[in-house]
């Protein structure tokens, strides 16, 4: 069975019209007023955006403005934003390429054509390559290449966690100076490798007991 695959007829007006988004505030509902009077986009083209934001998330079914909105208004994630709102709209498209949005425009425009059971020279399909190309063109797909990594604390059999530094307290040690008797003590903190080999540990602290612990 074909599938439809979402466009805009006037792919011009709705980059406009995402340019727009991210200077005006966020409205408590995306309707033709707020566009006609706070984007200052009248006409039937720039109403008929309202549904395609619709189908990115962008738009709740009730008009208010969704995280990804506000998401796509930081111009720090911006086009991460938007990248993320590229592959919600092409999900169909990504189930033939996970990489489809690094695809040629002939890979992309057979997909389409395979999809969607339309010829390729067919209005729908130019207009579905098109708005597909302009929203690409303005988004990012490795949100997660930059990421911080996550490393857990790596826990052997004898409890010891690398990422946490040992506090070792030697015994008081008796001393004489000028004839009075003096206690002394010392603490000693250990910054573990991180390692997951025991034997490390195990020579660190045959060391410890040889040349401090029993001095």
């Amino acid at each position: 069975m074909a599938d439809n695959l979402p466009y805009s007829t006037s792919v011009g007006t709705l980059e406009k019209m995402l340019e727009k988004i991210k200077a005006a505030p966020a409205p408590e509902r995306f309707t033709q007023d707020f566009v006609g009077t706070k984007l200052s986009m009248k006409g039937g083209s720039a109403n008929a955006c309202i549904p395609l934001l619709k189908k990115m998330g962008f738009v709740a079914g009730d008009g208010s403005p969704t995280s990804a909105y506000k998401e796509f208004r930081n111009p720090a994630k911006s086009r991460v934003a938007l990248g993320v709102a590229f592959k919600k709209l092409y999900a169909r498209l990504y189930e033939m390429n996970e990489y489809i949005h690094d695809a040629t425009d002939q890979d992309v425009l057979g997909l389409i054509v395979e999809c969607t059971g339309s010829e390729h020279d067919n209005a729908a399909t130019k207009y579905t390559l098109s708005t597909f190309n302009m929203l690409r063109k303005h988004a990012d797909f490795d949100e997660g290449d930059n990421d911080p990594e996550i490393i857990e604390p790596v826990k052997e059999e004898s409890g010891l966690n690398q990422q946490n530094p040992i506090t070792v307290n030697l015994p008081q040690q008796p001393s004489v100076q000028q004839g009075k008797g003096i206690n002394l003590s010392y603490t000693i903190n250990l910054n573990l490798p991180a390692t997951k080999d025991v034997e490390v540990f195990n020579a660190i602290f045959k060391s410890l007991k040889e040349h401090i612990l029993e001095d």
